[in-house]
């Protein structure tokens, strides 16, 4: 167990396993027990050359927290500064984390890790020195994606020692939801490591949004530029003939229908279905009724001058690789922790007594 004041580092086993899903849900039920949580992240990350970490001020907002319970970071990173340190011959060194071994009086201060094991070696900031450094326990995520999971959280458990106090798996499919209970889960606690979850496969958390598939593909917007929250689960292609189409829109929910710009017949049948934006390839504009059809539907037609093929892989590279900034992404994070976390377990590992 950790000794006083507790510290919980989040991490995860590769980038994308749900690391910051897991420790906002974990938060925002903490703190309905009455359970006092402060968050903080060591080391911010931030895509391009921004300096600023998309995660950091969305997590500390939606746990309502004081300007008190924010630990910042202690620097911040991005690929500009990474950069930089290399072209300096800087890359390693001593980078004091010292802020986040100080207490402010919180019960429990939950900590952000870097997004996989190694990210931070650079710096001498990878996870297990992180958790050295600041003597943390580790909460580690890990998506499933076959049995062999059972290798890379072995190697993690002896990369983080004693550390390491428990595991949740993530984005379980249904098929493969009994084998990780009745084998892998009590094969890996005989290996000293506890898992804590196994959250299922959810649509909802691997969903992006229209305005993200507007970003990715840096498309024109033709109608219903209001609508860019809207949440899309699925990806379809429309390139059989309408009637087989009909049939396999009627299959899927939420879905983005990427076709070509020329197929009328195709955006017909995918606004007849669950569809929440059409995309357009070939930069072939719609039909005057298909644009007034979909204005009446609210449903967004955006247009792009790739191909369909091309267009398709880069939205299918969006599903599982977005934030968590949704609403409805927070509400599902926080059904799958009070369903599916062993949370008086968790609390027992770290010694933290619940409220009462």
């Amino acid at each position: 167990m950790v000794s006083s004041p507790k510290r919980l580092l989040v991490g995860s086993t590769e980038p994308y396993s749900g690391k910051s899903a897991t420790l906002l849900g974990i938060g925002l039920q903490l703190q309905a027990m009455g359970i006092d949580v402060a968050f903080g992240k060591p080391v911010g990350y931030s895509p391009g050359d921004s300096e600023a970490d998309p995660d950091l001020d969305f997590i500390a907002t939606t746990l309502h927290l004081p300007e008190s319970r924010f630990y910042p970071p202690a620097l911040s990173l991005s690929s500009k500064t990474i950069e930089h340190l290399l072209a300096g011959g800087n890359g390693s060194g001593d980078h004091s984390l010292k802020s986040f071994t100080q207490s402010r009086g919180e019960s429990l201060l939950l900590l952000e890790g870097p997004g996989s094991l190694t990210e931070g070696t650079l710096l001498n900031l990878s996870l297990p020195h992180m958790a050295e450094l600041i003597d943390a326990a580790v909460l580690l995520v890990t998506r499933y994606d076959s049995i062999l999971l059972v290798d890379r959280l072995l190697a993690a458990k002896q990369q983080l020692g004693a550390h390491l106090l428990g595991v949740i798996i993530n984005d379980v499919p249904p098929e493969s939801a009994q084998t990780l209970e009745t084998v892998v889960k009590p094969f890996l606690e005989q290996h000293g490591i506890p898992i804590l979850a196994l959250f299922p496969r959810s649509p909802v958390m691997r969903s992006i949004t229209v305005g993200e598939i507007v970003a990715c593909l840096h498309a024109e917007v033709l109608c219903c530029p209001e609508r860019m929250d809207l949440m899309v689960e699925t990806l379809t292609i429309g390139a059989m003939n309408v009637n087989s189409a009909l049939r396999y829109f009627r299959q899927g929910v939420n879905m983005a229908v990427v076709t070509g710009g020329d197929r009328t017949d195709i955006q017909f049948a995918a606004l007849e279905t669950s569809t929440q934006c059409l995309v357009l390839t070939g930069q072939i504009p719609p039909a005057t009724p298909i644009l007034e059809r979909a204005i009446d539907l609210e449903v967004p037609i955006l247009s792009v001058d790739s191909d369909t093929l091309s267009t398709v892989e880069r939205i299918d590279e969006l599903f599982g690789q977005v934030g968590i900034h949704e609403p409805a992404k927070v509400r599902c994070i926080q059904d799958m922790v009070a369903t599916y976390l062993d949370l008086p377990r968790l609390l027992t590992l770290i010694g933290l007594a619940p409220v009462d």
